[in-house]
């Protein structure tokens, strides 16, 4: 379970920046709220803490909470019969785990992973509904990341069938580091190889690669991105095509 920690004061919720160690206020959706909605929505919030691989949704299982990434990151995993899994989302402080919460659902299709420990705000599934009738704005940006999310579903599914191991590891350091915001990420081999839905032979071989031209290196468990713009370069188009769609939705909202 996850571990609360201290009520966070409501002056920093209204004014803490993007930046910080992880207890000021930095997910984005809420960052964005008006003022009026800020009040009714910290009162139902608990920051807590977030282990490294920590299961806070099981598919097919009630979704009891959702959660308002504010530092580390989330993976979404689809999980077969048989126990073979795959990643098919990332999310970081610029989102929400629990996206069926938003349209009345009461279970999880997906399992969500800690990914990078951090922390995040946990509101209960009943506070979040009876939230939306008197926070419209709140409403509409989960609304509104949940296309994000199924979009970048949609171009994962794809790039994990087009696309060779090189590229798509490439692609997958990059979001994971749109995310984190560090150079350095916690991720063993094996673990990387199961959000890739590749064995871990084959991600081994692809990060050795990567290493030798320079782009990333790898040791006891991290992985450090050395030279992101030619990481950019051998990623597939995914990544850019993710990106650009973001940014035109974003256009949209703002006009």
């Amino acid at each position: 379970m996850a571990r609360t920690l201290p009520a966070i004061p409501k002056p920093v919720f209204e004014s803490a920046s993007r930046e910080g160690d992880g207890k000021q206020m930095q997910n984005a959706i809420l960052l964005d709220l008006p003022r009026k909605e800020c009040g009714a929505v910290l009162e139902k919030l608990e920051l807590v803490r977030l282990k490294l691989h920590q299961i806070v949704h099981e598919a097919g299982e009630p979704l009891k909470s959702g959660y308002f990434c504010n530092s580390g990151m989330f993976s979404i995993v689809s999980v077969m019969p048989g126990g073979k899994t795959v990643e098919v989302g990332l999310i970081g402080r610029e989102g929400f785990a629990g996206i069926p919460l938003v349209v009345g659902f009461r279970t999880n299709f997906t399992r969500t992973v800690v990914q990078a420990e951090g922390t995040a705000y946990r509101v209960d599934a009943s506070s979040l509904r009876n939230l939306f009738r008197k926070c419209p704005k709140l409403e509409r940006s989960l609304q509104r990341f949940a296309q994000l999310l199924g979009m970048q579903a949609t171009q994962i599914a794809t790039c994990n069938r087009l696309h060779q191991a090189d590229a798509r590891l490439a692609r997958w350091l990059l979001m994971s580091q749109d995310r984190v915001h560090a150079e350095s990420l916690p991720l063993t081999q094996e673990f990387l190889a199961q959000m890739l839905g590749s064995d871990r032979s084959t991600v081994t071989e692809s990060a050795t690669r990567l290493q030798k031209k320079g782009l990333i290196s790898y040791s006891r468990g991290h992985i450090t991105i050395l030279n992101r713009p030619s990481l950019e370069r051998a990623a597939c188009d995914c990544y850019g095509i993710m990106q650009q769609q973001t940014k035109q939705w974003q256009g949209q909202e703002e006009a």
